[in-house]
């Protein structure tokens, strides 16, 4: 187990370092880091002062060290737009798509794996002909159409729900939640059926392709040869040993929740880290869009590690590598 842990961790931070290299690269070449932080009446003195302050005259390879030493501390300096630090930013917009994220992963799920193993326990019923016809259209219909149709339907025509916004937040001082509110519930429901829809229907088409294989095996013949309890083969083996393999994908999906929430922040105007990072390149805000690369390579990475771990406990083939 600790020589799987080392692998894992050093493999983890070698993926941290090649994408903190891209982010570096973002500063080097894409615009001018003192052009965007001065005006244009600042002096050619006052510019490379400026530069010299930034360290933009060392090396290379010593300015990637401080920027990688920067990075580890949670600083990547000040937003060339908004003249706040970059910090700030992300500690304001992270509690809006992390729950965002949180509520779609945990709507993808529920919903996904009973329809799954539905479909794979009945497949000739006219219940899965339904299921999978809904899952090709959520997976074929791209997200922001997806959102543009529930706001005119929900928003518009039926005035039940907000269209934009995250609705009344409540401040706890390290968190702003809507959680805690009405109106934060009511802002939530359709950016977070607009972002699980995609996740489900994967899932949907992933469970039952796994179950359908695993109920044609040799040991779930045996299991009802045995006159085992349907139930009990369908659930406490079958089941089991389809989600073996399912749990990494699962498990990568949730990140790309995290990391693919941009489209539908951007169409509800959402205030979180994606709509943050979509202004950020329009304005080239460097300094954003590298901490917000980082950052979703880290909850990649993070999610990553836990998912080797939880399938190292799961597999016994594994620990006998």
């Amino acid at each position: 187990m600790f020589l799987f842990l080392a692998r894992r961790l050093f493999q983890a931070a070698m993926v941290m370092l090649t994408v903190a290299l891209i982010a570096f690269a973002l500063f080097q070449y894409v615009g001018d880091p003192v052009a965007n932080m001065v005006g244009q009446d600042t002096s050619v003195a006052d510019r490379e002062k400026l530069k010299q302050d930034l360290g933009l005259n060392d090396p290379i390879i010593v300015q990637f060290g401080h920027f990688v030493q920067n990075a580890s501390k949670g600083e990547f300096g000040q937003s060339y737009r908004l003249r706040k630090p970059v910090k700030e930013l992300i500690a304001e917009r992270f509690p809006a798509t992390l729950e965002l994220s949180i509520i779609s992963a945990i709507l993808a799920l529920l919903v996904g794996i009973p329809m799954g193993v539905y479909t794979a326990l009945h497949p000739k019923s006219w219940v899965s002909q339904g299921f999978m016809t809904l899952s090709l259209i959520g997976i074929s219909l791209p997200t922001f159409l997806i959102g543009i149709f529930l706001i005119l339907f929900f928003g518009v025509i039926l005035q039940w729900l907000p269209t934009f916004g995250r609705g009344e937040v409540v401040d706890l001082g390290w968190w702003t939640t809507g959680f805690l509110s009405k109106s934060g519930w009511q802002s939530l429901i359709m950016p977070a059926i607009t972002l699980a829809i995609f996740q489900m229907t994967l899932i949907v088409r992933l469970i039952r392709a796994e179950m359908l294989e695993v109920l044609r095996s040799d040991y779930i013949k045996f299991a009802r040869a045995r006159g085992l309890h349907e139930r009990s083969i369908s659930f406490s083996h079958a089941l089991k040993n389809t989600l073996v393999p399912v749990i990494t994908i699962i498990g990568l999906q949730i990140g790309s929740l995290i990391a693919f929430a941009i489209i539908t922040e951007s169409v509800f105007q959402w205030p979180g880290m994606g709509l943050l990072f979509i202004q950020a390149i329009e304005e080239v805000d460097i300094p954003i869009m590298s901490a917000y690369l980082l950052l979703i390579a880290l909850v990649f990475v993070i999610i990553n590690l836990l998912v080797d771990i939880l399938y190292y406990s799961i597999d016994p083939r594994l620990r006998m590598n």
